[in-house]
């Protein structure tokens, strides 16, 4: 439990501030409707869960432009997955939510109550930005599990996005938001419309387009690169060469490495390091458009039939590092016979008369098997300039529904068709790698200096730019359910209320190279080309909810659901939940309930490919990043191995047990404080081990059988030797790990105060971690990382969004402050400090219908601090819980018709 201390700081906070997200609890709404986390249709002030309602023009107005700006600040979520981190990976460029930080896999995103389409590339979760904003009225985000009624993937909560309804008129805004230091501008546009009184013209037709482009800020945009020499790699242009790796490592420019702002001395006066994280994108340039069209026809004063349709289309640019090579060189003549003028041997440290083992590549050249006094050089293709991808993200569902009610029952029967497509398109920087290898080998590039005229004209001759990558899946549903008043069996003043439901769902993937483009540039990507990943299945369930007055004061609630999976079995899963009201002034709610997530198709069926690992020191050769006897330092220590990727059709289900108490208080009007205290354990994570567990030497007896050495009881390091005969990697296949066990306390208040001066709102939404312990592998030892980073990051201890707003006639004046709390970085000794940010707007309506916003982002221009991660490509700060734009002001205007 937690201790009264910290309970008892966690109120004075409460006595200063409130919530970002101005809780929607002021118009309570006597229609029955269906809240998020219930089947039951009830008044939303009844929910015995914690749901927080968050509208979508009080968020617009502090300039939140897309959903990740929005579920960034939302505090009970932990991790980030972003668009940034589709730069160097391969993402999509899409953006998750991760409640309770259990993972973006655990989180259900839906809109309008039904599910769409996981993001294709790796089947985990839907794409934030892939809904279509424009048309969200609010946002209902259940801090509590909610398997019993949804399912798979609701173990950390649900996000649910509910579009306007019976919208009728005309809508246009227009946005631009602009920092004040270089790149990041932001440029949006949408309109809607809506025609037909539902209840008196018996119809209504609305639709919305929305259109978004950001520009990209560039790691040479900002200084934080500069903190430390990031992204080190000994691919380098100059290249490094070596012979004897036990004799050392050269380069043309050593000791000095003064060539650019992007080579640094490596240590032992020979040889140098490049640092990359110049190359790489802070903020990938991204543009959004996206539209929807729904209608709803009365066919009588009872039922309602509606169609919607939707289509988003993200294309996310990122831009990394030129591309490195590595290749066994000798050749100190061209084919012609003249000499070599770029041969290493020119260099003094090459013995023509060498025939140690192979290291390296293996390269001929006119079917000529390079024989004695051969180097190994590593080189990076600076002429060529940086790597650029593009992503193309299409998201498209059609959804058919009838609702209404029937012999007393209020029903919804639905059927719709999800649809994602995400292609990886290689525009810049990118070639043909055996070619440049040829061209090396043949003395027409030089790999240790400047360009000639030939060489250049070659270079670009090599250019490949194409399809790599492509991938689409599909999700199918039919559901069905209804729910209706009882009797008030025990006298309560109330009803007992019954749902029922079923769901049908067929889900598909598929995701492969472009084989041949993908062998061309294999060097540079490390994608297999003979990726070919594909999968289906079935899902049927059927579920109910039945709610009981027992007291006048005291409501329970009881859920459960049958799940059944051709392709691993079935599961069923319940839920208890009850509302305590014991007066006026206090509301008691509490929950227990236990939840799944299946494995994903891509989980169960992704390919087995072989690509690099991060810089990791072999744990047997080079334990603690010292080589033993008769092992060099160079393909052992700080080197990129050979690692087997793939799925696992052996894959159990996670499993989660969690639980809810709650205390909402009313001490006076306007003034709602509220403690949500909650418990979460999950079992049987699917993953694969992390680096610092698997590459710790002390793990060694739990993971040698992952480890398969070649015949020299070597690590490959080098592609080309995987798959084959004698290759060496490490098997990182998907398996069910250890588990998670984290607790906490959300906390929300609101505050009215109206005064002559006009109306002020204060808001508080706050998250407290206790707890928050995983294992790396099953029955391995707990790491607990609140307020430190282990495994892929930190546990934020504390995390705040404050609100306050000022009201008066046509004028409104909001400021927003943002807090995470510090942690211990990777390193072990840097403390990262606390991230605070503060964003100010006013709004005013300058006529009927038109209102003219304007505000900044990060009032203070505060620059994100500093961390020594390497879990992303960006170097110098952490950009899943920071920010890199600084200050940035935006103007929006909104004109309705």
């Amino acid at each position: 439990m937690f201790k009264m201390t910290k309970i008892s700081a966690a109120a004075l906070i409460l006595l200063g501030a409130s919530s970002a997200f101005a809780q929607d609890d002021s118009a309570q709404q006597l229609e029955r409707v269906t809240v998020t986390g219930s089947a039951i249709k009830r008044i939303d002030a009844e929910t015995a869960v914690p749901v927080s309602v968050f509208k979508m023009s009080d968020l617009k107005q502090q300039g939140m432009t897309t959903v990740e700006q929005i579920l960034g600040s939302l505090t009970a979520g932990q991790a980030s997955l972003g668009t940034s981190q589709a730069v160097g990976s391969s993402t999509g460029g899409a953006s998750f939510a991760d409640l309770r930080g259990i993972g973006a896999n655990k989180t259900l995103v839906l809109l309008n109550g039904r599910r769409i389409a996981n993001n294709a590339f790796d089947g985990s979760a839907p794409d934030l930005n892939m809904i279509p904003l424009a048309a969200i009225e609010r946002i209902e985000v259940l801090r509590d599990s909610a398997s019993s009624l949804y399912g798979t993937d609701a173990i950390g909560g649900v996000i649910n996005f509910i579009t306007r309804k019976d919208y009728v008129g005309a809508t246009v805004t227009a946005s631009y938001e602009s920092p004040q230091h270089a790149g990041g501008q932001t440029r949006s546009f949408n309109g809607g419309f809506g025609y037909g009184d539902l209840d008196r013209q018996g119809f209504n037709i609305f639709g919305f387009v929305d259109y978004q482009h950001q520009n990209a800020i560039s790691g040479s945009e900002r200084p934080f690169n500069t903190r430390y020499a990031g992204g080190l790699s000994a691919s380098t242009a100059p290249g490094n060469y070596y012979q004897d790796p036990a004799k050392g490592v050269f380069n043309p420019t050593a000791a000095s490495c003064a060539n650019g702002t992007y080579l640094i001395p490596a240590g032992d006066n020979t040889s140098c390091y490049m640092t990359t994280s110049n190359f790489v994108d802070y903020v990938p340039e991204s543009e959004r458009k996206s539209g929807m069209l729904k209608g709803e026809f009365k066919l009588n004063n009872e039922n309602t039939l509606s169609a919607e349709y939707f289509v988003t289309r993200s294309n996310v640019k990122t831009t990394i590092a030129p591309v490195p090579y590595g290749l066994t060189y000798q050749n100190p003549t061209r084919p012609d016979g003249t000499p070599n003028p770029y041969y290493a041997g020119q260099y003094g440290n090459i013995d023509p008369n060498w025939a140690g083992p192979k290291v390296g590549s293996t390269v001929t050249t006119g079917g000529a098997a390079i024989q004695n006094g051969y180097a190994v050089v590593k080189w990076r293709d600076m002429p060529n300039g940086e790597r650029g991808d593009s992503n193309t993200n299409t998201q498209q569902r059609f959804v058919l529904a009838l609702d209404g009610s029937a012999a007393g029952w209020d029903y919804s029967v639905g059927a719709a068709y999800n649809q994602n497509k995400v292609r990886e398109d290689l525009i810049k920087g990118y070639n043909d790698g055996t070619k440049i290898l040829e061209g090396i080998l043949t003395g027409i590039i030089n790999p240790f200096g400047a360009q000639d005229a030939a060489g250049q004209a070659y270079l670009d001759s090599a250019q490949a730019f194409g399809t790599v990558m492509s991938a689409k899946g599909s999700t199918t549903n039919i559901d069905a359910h209804a729910s209706r008043e009882l009797s008030d069996w025990f006298h309560a003043g109330r009803p007992a209320a019954l749902a029922i439901g079923t769901e049908f769902r067929k889900e598909k993937f598929v995701q492969q190279a472009n084989a041949d483009y993908a062998a061309i540039v294999v060097a540079s990507t490390g994608i297999d080309p003979a990726t070919y990943s594909a999968g289906d299945r079935t899902v049927s369930a059927v579920y109910g909810e039945l709610n009981v007055p027992l007291l006048k004061s005291l409501d329970i609630t009881a859920s459960l659901r049958y799940d059944k999976y051709n392709d691993f079995g079935s599961t069923t899963n319940p839920k208890i939940s009850f509302r305590f009201n014991p007066m006026k002034e206090l509301l008691v709610r509490g929950s227990y309930s236990t939840g799944f997530r299946a494995p994903s198709l891509y989980e169960l069926n992704a390919a087995q490919t072989y690509t690099n690992s991060g810089t990791v020191d072999d744990p047997v050769t080079c334990p603690g990043g010292t080589p033993i006897a008769g092992h060099a330092a160079v393909g052992n220590c700080s080197a990129q191995f050979q690692v087997l990727n793939g799925g696992n059709l052996n894959l159990q289900p996670e499993k989660s047990k969690s639980a809810n108490l709650g205390f909402i208080v009313e001490p006076m009007t306007d003034l709602s404080i509220g403690l949500d205290f909650w418990w979460l354990r999950v079992k049987n994570l699917i993953g694969v081990v992390g680096d610092d567990s698997l590459y710790d030497p002390a793990n060694q007896a739990n993971f040698a059988q992952y480890f398969h050495r070649n015949s020299a009881g070597q690590l490959a390091t080098d592609g080309t030797e995987c798959p084959g005969t004698d290759c060496g990697y490490v098997d990182v296949r998907q398996q069910n790990l250890g588990g998670v066990n984290t607790n906490g306390v959300d906390i929300q208040a609101n505050y009215r105060l109206r005064s002559s001066l006009g109306t002020f709102t204060f808001g508080l939404n706050s998250t407290w971690v206790d707890k928050y312990k995983f294992q790396d592998f099953q029955n391995g030892p707990w790491n607990n990382n609140v307020g430190t980073y282990i495994g892929n990051g930190p546990t934020f201890r504390w995390q705040h969004t404050i609100t306050a707003v000022w009201n008066r006639d046509k004028y409104t004046l909001g400021l927003t402050g943002h807090y995470k709390s510090g942690y211990l970085d990777v390193d072990g000794e840097t403390k990262v400090p606390n991230y605070a940010t503060l964003d100010m707007f006013a709004s005013w309506k300058v006529i009927k219908g038109a209102t003219l916003t304007v505000g900044v982002h990060n009032l203070t221009d505060r620059d994100p601090p500093l961390s020594y991660q390497t879990q992303v490509f960006q170097a110098g700060y952490d950009p899943r819980f920071t920010d890199p734009t600084g200050r940035s002001y935006y103007v929006r205007g909104t004109y309705d018709f």
